[in-house]
């Protein structure tokens, strides 16, 4: 029996110098589709990217396909399981028609050491009349700031801002940003029919802050003319009552 542990013991230490960390590139979404936009148009998307693995990763460069596209990842090395986001910028100035533009991720992952983002969409010339099209969603906010006024410091607050789909399109929602971790936003629904109406919610938590505070939620979607669309919040956080 003694001789059955020991046996044992010894395959579980092998096994376990048997096993290597290694870091785990993981992109959500690869790709992002803006519409159509009028010439001159700058899209902004951000792709968000994950450490599955169980070593640092390490984003070595990222790169785009053109010169008109600037992408820059937020932070260069993620713990296991930490997230960032690569911003990508597209300049559609002197670009007509359709557009495929490609970004790389170089990252220390030994499976995956390069990985390919995609950005599509429709560059039209300034003189054409967007509103002609059809298939042309808009995304109108009704709301563009709210103010909770003052609120007792360790407090949750919530709101909800309502928009809706002014255009002959299907408008698609494709992301939700907030400017801190403070600060959660919920979607009713991200895909419109014309004339359909939905929801953000929006939840901000006041713990450890005091003072007057200005927080924004940006909706990002297939509207051509206005593909990002920014809620500004503002609150007074007055300290907690004894």
């Amino acid at each position: 029996m003694r001789k059955l542990l020991i046996l044992l013991l010894f395959a579980a230490i092998a096994c376990s110098k048997g096993q290597t960390t290694t870091p785990k590139i993981y992109v959500q979404v690869d790709h992002f589709d803006f519409g159509k936009v009028v010439a001159g148009q700058i899209v902004k998307h951000d792709y968000e990217i994950q450490n599955t693995g169980n070593a640092d990763l390490i984003i070595k460069n990222v790169s785009a396909s053109c010169g008109c596209t600037a992408a820059t990842p937020e932070k260069t090395t993620l713990k296991p399981g930490e997230k960032t986001n690569i911003n990508v910028a597209f300049n559609s100035a002197n670009r007509i028609g359709e557009q495929e533009k490609f970004i790389y991720v170089i990252s220390n992952d030994p499976q995956v050491p390069e990985s390919k983002l995609f950005l599509k969409g429709i560059v039209i010339d300034k003189s054409a009349d967007l509103s002609k099209d059809v298939k042309t969603p808009k995304l109108v906010l009704l709301e563009l700031q709210h103010d909770f006024g003052e609120v007792e410091e360790g407090k949750v607050v919530e709101t909800n801002i309502g928009f809706k789909n002014d255009g002959k399109g299907v408008l698609t929602i494709s992301d939700v940003k907030t400017s801190c971790g403070c600060t959660a936003a919920l979607l009713s629904s991200k895909t419109l029919k014309p004339g359909e109406k939905g929801n953000v919610r929006i939840d901000l938590d006041t713990s450890k802050r005091e003072g007057k505070l200005t927080r924004t939620v940006t909706l990002f979607s297939n509207d051509p003319s206005e593909p990002n669309r920014t809620i500004t919040l503002l609150v007074n956080i007055t300290k907690k009552k004894s």
